[in-house]
């Protein structure tokens, strides 16, 4: 069992995990998978996995479940997963806002691990948070070892709905308890973003700085729409599914100062601090869009559909389904920098990078043929940093052409283990890291950013500008990036390694 590292020490006695919701897609997909990963690699044979669920289950029905979302390389792991099920995992059935449930589950947790550690994870509706939470505190506590409770987002639905969900937790649970889930803080990129900065001299200084910084962009970008899924997104929209939590969570890490150490609350304040520098975003500083499908595909092709042609759309929805906006960071490092956060559905790739655009070199001799320096850390897919240069093109000419210096993780770490965001976030939790989860404080100010745009959209509805599915998107977008000094040259291409 390999050993984890020194902020990442597992508990000596025993630990339940409690998974409410453990019907739900998000169970079956993302968090059992990652508990059987973890159980093969880091936890220890006392570990115990409980399911908590309104409808009857059995360990032989969520196995069934889960197969397809696991990945059994051998019949070593066709017989661990199987034993996973058989001798880990039990269940019980009841209400989230009823006693008897959580009386059932107290003394199942008191008959299979009484001196056991219990971890709860909500993977359910926001709408029975409150409820879930209210029941744990009094009725099933652990007695004898830690308790500890993760939430999903979506954490509130504007300042004021967070406030009220941070103070109920405030009420039942000590903060060094709570553990509010971004899975993009669990994403390899994002983790590697604290090293390279802090341990590379060459990105940090008056280079990572609006002294030689033009603009920061951050981008999301989906190839897919809603594909049924629109009375879940409609409701919510980008701006709060991506903008808000993942894109804000990438700019406090790229904007921060070098904490005093690698203390979760060290690092947690100096987020803060980013956060508390910046000005609520602007209406006329943001583009909003909704996509329409694309004429020239046949008619049963998905990129054929638009938005509104989803059946679980509202008709006449205005819901954007993309949005790029310019926050400013007003301290003395980043003021006069533009941090772009461009994220949207439907578009022309899968894609999430950060890219930290440099001011022109100065005194050009090359006839204008140099363009930009851009430091590129992409998130998703084929994990890479890699710094946009330019150099002379090989034969008898003294022409510019761009290229990179590049290391895509892939391969220069051909032979090591890339672990999902929830793998690495779960045993996070289960060794008490906190540092890449998010605190009150940071939820609030993050929350003050954002919550003066979602409150106009939502009273005026203003109408999204249409983009084609397939698309790069609007091209307001790009006039709204050129306003604000971003350049957009077209002419390079990052090499397709996948």
């Amino acid at each position: 069992m390999p050993a984890a590292d020194s902020m990442n020490q597992l508990p000596e006695n025993d630990t339940v995990f409690v998974l409410f919701g453990a019907s739900g897609d998000l169970s079956k997909k993302k968090i059992y998978p990652t508990l059987w990963r973890l159980k093969q690699d880091f936890l220890g044979p006392g570990s115990r996995f409980v399911g908590y669920a309104r409808s009857a289950l059995s360990a032989e029905k969520v196995q069934a479940a889960v197969r397809p979302h696991v990945r059994l390389a051998s019949p070593e792991d066709e017989a661990s997963f199987a034993q996973f099920w058989a001798a880990h995992n039990s269940f019980v059935q009841g209400a989230y806002d009823a006693s008897d449930g959580y009386l059932a589950l107290a003394a199942h947790l008191a008959d299979i691990a009484p001196n056991a550690n219990y971890i709860f994870y909500l993977a359910v509706p926001p709408s029975v948070f409150s409820a879930v939470t209210a029941m744990i505190r009094r009725h099933v506590q652990a007695p004898n070892g830690f308790t500890r409770v993760v939430v999903e987002k979506p954490f509130g639905h504007d300042l004021q709905s967070s406030n009220a969900l941070a103070s109920h937790l405030a009420g039942l649970f000590e903060e060094s308890q709570i553990y509010r889930i971004d899975h993009y803080l669990g994403k390899e990129m994002s983790q590697n973003i604290i090293a390279l900065r802090f341990s590379n001299r060459i990105f940090g200084g008056q280079l990572w700085s609006n002294q030689n910084v033009a603009a920061v962009k951050i981008t999301f970008k989906e190839p897919i729409g809603t594909g049924g899924r629109g009375g879940y997104f409609d409701p919510i929209g980008i701006v709060r599914d991506v903008m808000q939590n993942h894109l804000m969570q990438l700019l406090t890490l790229v904007a921060m100062e070098k904490p005093p150490s690698l203390h979760a609350d060290d690092i947690r304040a100096e987020k803060v601090k980013v956060l508390k520098r910046t000005e609520p975003i602007k209406l006329e500083e943001t583009v909003l869009g909704q996509y329409v499908g694309d004429a020239s595909r046949d008619p049963g092709e998905p990129a054929s559909q638009g938005y509104l042609d989803d059946p679980t759309v509202p008709a006449g929805s205005r819901t954007p389904t993309f949005a790029t906006s310019v926050v400013h960071v007003k301290n003395e490092r980043w003021e006069g920098v533009p941090f772009i956060m461009k994220c949207g559905k439907a578009l022309d790739e899968r894609k999430a990078e950060i890219r930290v655009q440099f001011k022109p070199a100065s005194g050009d001799i090359f006839s204008q043929q140099a363009k930009r320096n851009e430091l590129v850390i992409r998130v998703q897919p084929q994990e890479a940093v890699y710094l946009k240069i330019m150099t002379k093109q090989p034969g008898m000419t003294s022409a510019l052409t761009e290229t990179e210096l590049d290391l895509t993780l892939t391969d220069r770490f051909h032979s090591s283990k890339f672990p999902e965001a929830y793998e690495r976030l779960l045993l996070d939790v289960y060794c008490g890291n906190q540092h890449n989860f998010v605190r009150s404080d940071e939820l609030a100010e993050a929350w003050r950013i954002f919550t003066p745009l979602l409150d106009h959209i939502d009273r005026t509805k203003p109408q999204p500008v249409p983009y084609v599915f397939g698309s790069r998107g609007p091209v307001e977008s790009d006039q709204l990036e050129r306003r604000f000094g971003h350049v957009y040259s077209g002419t390079y291409k990052y090499p397709n390694k996948l």
